[in-house]
């Protein structure tokens, strides 16, 4: 039987959360360290992140994991965008779901075999909208984590909500991550924006691993001229205003959304999408044998 989010504990956390008096809510609260369970060990955690939504932030993640998986790494994703998750349909897994077994959760498993975890896999329907307050979406959040048989792996990606949200704090405070990627495009406001993000991360004492523009520029298919439909790219400038790596540059390319929304990205996307960002990746591991 599928999976059921434990409503119980969740609104066990609610209550500690809000508290019971102004005694208690006069006191701080540190933040609750995350465990994972004895059945899986982890070597690198990286979060994926934007400041803001529809930059492509999913693909990004999608695409490191399966370039990692190509290079022979064992891989996992946490959706961690809990009330919009995209990554089991990229992955083909639309209408599958996540497994209960002694109180652990199974991940959902790719062609490719890359474990997943979402809250699409858990929902009756993936349609169905998440109607969860904060306290609820940080219960569910530990409960992928720390409750999950991952297994071995070499990376868990983490595919954060966009912006700089209770989720992207927990995920900061709670989980050993050791570094982010950042998201963006070529618009003038998403470089106010994801300078939001880069200074929470900043703030947070989370090492950046780079920043990845994503719809820099498209190809013409007559001609083959580059076409820069959101401006030129800003990338350069953003990186050294803020004194991080950029990585790569990702083209528009009308295959990778319609993969996505069949299910077959896995199977088709064009190896070295992003070969400075898998490059930083691999050297984590690298630097760590």
């Amino acid at each position: 039987m599928a999976v059921d989010i434990d409503k119980e504990a969740l609104r066990r956390e609610v209550a500690q959360t809000l508290g019971h008096g102004r005694a208690h809510e006069q006191q701080p609260r540190s933040p609750q360290l995350f465990e994972l369970t004895e059945h899986a060990h982890v070597k690198h955690i990286i979060g994926v992140i934007s400041g803001k939504g529809g930059v492509g932030k999913s693909l990004i993640c999608g695409a490191c994991a399966i370039e990692l998986k190509r290079q022979g790494f064992n891989v996992g994703i946490l959706d961690a965008d809990i009330t919009g998750p995209s990554i089991p349909k990229m992955f083909g897994l639309s209408g599958q779901h996540a497994y209960g077994k002694d109180d652990k959760i199974i991940p959902a498993r790719s062609s490719q075999d890359i474990k997943i975890m979402s809250t699409n896999l858990v929902v009756e329907h993936e349609t169905d909208p998440v109607l969860w307050r904060g306290p609820m979406l940080m219960g569910a959040l530990k409960q992928f984590f720390e409750d999950t048989l991952w297994g071995n792996l070499d990376y868990l990606l983490i595919d954060m909500p966009p912006g700089t949200g209770d989720v992207a704090i927990t995920v900061f405070q709670s989980m050993p991550i050791d570094g982010v990627i950042i998201v963006s495009s070529p618009q003038d406001l998403v470089q106010m924006v994801v300078g939001k993000a880069l200074k929470m991360a900043k703030m947070m004492q989370v090492d950046i691993l780079g920043i990845v523009e994503n719809m820099s520029f498209i190809k013409c298919p007559d001609c083959d001229k580059t076409i820069y439909p959101y401006g030129e790219s800003h990338l350069l400038d953003t990186s050294q205003h803020f004194n991080v790596c950029a990585l790569d540059q990702v083209e528009i390319m009308p295959y990778i959304a319609q993969s996505c929304d069949t299910g077959l990205l896995e199977t088709t996307l064009q190896t070295g999408l992003i070969p400075k960002t898998l490059k930083v990746l691999t050297d984590l591991e690298a630097q760590q044998n």
